[in-house]
């Protein structure tokens, strides 16, 4: 019998035990954990729990320095924002938080540095599209 018939069957007991059912207890602040069933997690320092992306992003913008422009498909005058400025855009692929920083409009993730993995979830990865 061939290695490979030996180790595939070892391999498909194994592969479970690989993917996490829950998300790590020891995160940082803006880790990503996407669940078996799809749904897209954020550790949170201020809640001290896992909750939705969707939910992070809308904690941060109405508690950060600048502008919550809310969630939106359309984007504010540009003479009417300040730098700071945040806005959950709307796209069909879904929601991402956009940073007005440097004068132009930049994913938040590319200003905060929380977690690569949130420019490759949901509406992010098609803003520049």
């Amino acid at each position: 019998m061939s290695p490979i018939k030996i180790l595939l069957p070892l391999f498909a007991i194994a592969m479970p035990l690989l993917v996490r059912a829950e998300p790590p207890a020891d995160a940082s602040n803006g880790e990503i954990y996407i669940s078996e069933g799809g749904e897209v997690l954020a550790y949170s320092d201020a809640s001290t729990a896992w909750i939705s992306l969707e939910e992070f992003w809308v904690s941060y913008a109405t508690n950060s320095e600048g502008k919550f422009w809310g969630k939106t498909a359309d984007y504010p005058p540009y003479a009417e924002v300040s730098e700071h400025d945040t806005l959950l855009e709307v796209r069909e692929e879904g929601v991402c938080l956009m940073y007005f920083f440097h004068t132009r409009w930049r994913r938040a993730q590319d200003v905060r540095r929380w977690d690569p993995q949130q420019n490759e979830v949901l509406g992010c990865p098609y803003v520049f599209n």
